[in-house]
C-alpha cells in the first residue's frame, strides 16, 4: 500500500491582522505565493512535478476570492499546467487540505501535492463574505435551532461553564503559550520552519512579558446582555488575552509518497498515518476536537499514551482545557512551542501552520507519534496522526 510523507513544511511569520500589522501590506495571494516559492526552493523539487495544490482559505471574498490558491501558485512561478483549488472547512481548512492531499497520494491519484493555506485578516476581515442583513444559514437551520446559534466567543464561554474552567486556569494556559513561543524563538526552534518576508522574521503577537496579573486585568471580550439572560451559567471568563488574536499568515507542506521521495532523494520529515473528521453540537461548536481525537486514535489502533506530541489549535484556552479534561492528555506534551494564543490564528493558514510546527518539533524532540486536531465553526473538527520516518 502506498504511503504519504511530508518532505518540506514552511510558514510565514504571523502578523497582526490589523491595518498596522507587519504583513498587512502584503496581498493574500502574494502571502501564499511566498510560502509556495519557499517550499520548492527549500525542497529542491521541480514544481512541474506537482500534481495539485490544495489550499485553505476561510473568507473567500474580495482579495481572497476567485480561487486564491490558483493565483498564488501562478504568482509563485509554478507552471501553468499545475492545477490548484481552494477549500473551506473553516478554521481547519488547510488541515483538510492536508487530509485531501495525503489521501490522494495514498490512493494513487497524486505522486506529489502541496497542501497550504492563507488568511489576511487585516485586508479581509472575518465575516467579510456575509453582507450585512444576509442570513448564511437558511430557514432549515432556524427551524432546527429555534433559539438560534451563537458566535464562537459565546461557545467558548459555554465550554468554560460546562467544564468548570476558571478564568485563572484560562489565563495561566494563555501565559504558558506565550512563554513557550518566546522560548522557542530564543532557542532558534522556529528558524527551520519560517520564511521571512519583507523584513518580517518573527511572529508579531508573541508577548514574552505576559503574566496572569496582566491578563487578569482584561475585561470579558464577549459579554452581551441578551446572551447573559439566555445562558445564566456563563461567568464571562473569555478575554482577548485567553483567546487567539486575528492575524495574517500563510503556510504550506509538500506531500509525496515514500517511494517518490526516495526516488527524488528527498528526506521525509514525517509520515501521515491516520485521519478523521467529525461533526459536533453547533451550539457548543468548538468541542469536536474531543470526539475527533478519539476517532483518529481508534482508526490508527493507537492509544493516547502512544502519542508523544499534540498540536491542539488554541482558538480559545477553554477549548484546549476542555479537550484535556476529556482525553486526559498530558499538557506538557501539548503545543510545546506555543500555540495560536501566542503565535496567532490566520484562519485558513492555521491547519498547515500547526502541521509545520508539529513536524519540526517531532524531529527536534525525537517523537515517534504526534496528533493534531482543530476545532471549527459550525461544530466540526479535523484530527490526524503523523509518524516519524
Amino acid at each position: 500500500m502506498r504511503d504519504a510523507v511530508i518532505v518540506e513544511a514552511v510558514r510565514t511569520p504571523i502578523g497582526k491582522g490589523k491595518p498596522n500589522g507587519s504583513l498587512a501590506h502584503v496581498h493574500p495571494v502574494q502571502l501564499l505565493a511566498h510560502t509556495l516559492r519557499t517550499l520548492v526552493e527549500r525542497s529542491g523539487v521541480d514544481p512541474a512535478l506537482i500534481d495539485d495544490v490544495i489550499g485553505g482559505t476561510v473568507d473567500q471574498v474580495g482579495e481572497q476570492a476567485m480561487n486564491t490558491t490558483r493565483y498564488a501558485a501562478l504568482s509563485a512561478g509554478f507552471p501553468e499546467a499545475v492545477p490548484a483549488t481552494t477549500v473551506d472547512r473553516q478554521c481547519g481548512s488547510s488541515q483538510q487540505a492536508v487530509h485531501f492531499a495525503a489521501q490522494g497520494v495514498i490512493a494513487g491519484a497524486y505522486d506529489m501535492v502541496v497542501a497550504c493555506g492563507v488568511e489576511s485578516m487585516s485586508r479581509v476581515p472575518m465575516w467579510s463574505n456575509v453582507p450585512p442583513g444576509k442570513d448564511p444559514f437558511g430557514p432549515g437551520i432556524a427551524e432546527r435551532y429555534p433559539e438560534g446559534l451563537v458566535p464562537q466567543g459565546i461557545s467558548a464561554e459555554l465550554i468554560s461553564a460546562k467544564w468548570s474552567i476558571t478564568r485563572e486556569q484560562m489565563d495561566e494556559f494563555a501565559v504558558s503559550s506565550h512563554l513557550k513561543a518566546a522560548t522557542a524563538w530564543e532557542q532558534g526552534l522556529f528558524d527551520a520552519e519560517t520564511a521571512p518576508l519583507d523584513g518580517v522574521s518573527r511572529d508579531e503577537c508573541v508577548r514574552p512579558g505576559s503574566t496572569t496579573e496582566i491578563l487578569g486585568g482584561l475585561k470579558p471580550a464577549y459579554y452581551d446582555p441578551a446572551f447573559a439572560e439566555r445562558f445564566p451559567q456563563i461567568e464571562w471568563n473569555v478575554t482577548a488575552g485567553n483567546a487567539s488574536p486575528i492575524n495574517d499568515g500563510a503556510s504550506a507542506v509538500l506531500i509525496t509518497s515514500g517511494d517518490t521521495a526516495a526516488r527524488l532523494g528527498l528526506r521525509p520529515l514525517a509520515r501521515l498515518h491516520s485521519f478523521a473528521v467529525t461533526g459536533s453540537d453547533p451550539l457548543l461548536m468548538l468541542t469536536g476536537v474531543i470526539p475527533a481525537t478519539e476517532k483518529v486514535l481508534r482508526r490508527a489502533s493507537l492509544s493516547l499514551a502512544d502519542i508523544d506530541l499534540f498540536e491542539v489549535n488554541e482558538a480559545f484556552s477553554s477549548v484546549v482545557l476542555a479537550w484535556q479534561q476529556e482525553t486526559g492528555a498530558d499538557l506538557a506534551k501539548v503545543n510545546v512551542h506555543g500555540g495560536a494564543i501566542a503565535l496567532g490564528h490566520p484562519l485558513g493558514a492555521s491547519g498547515t501552520r500547526l502541521t509545520t510546527t508539529l513536524v519540526h518539533a517531532m524531529r527536534e524532540r525525537g517523537a515517534r507519534y504526534a496528533l493534531q486536531t482543530m476545532c471549527e465553526a459550525g461544530g466540526l473538527a479535523n484530527a490526524m496522526i503523523v509518524e516519524s520516518v
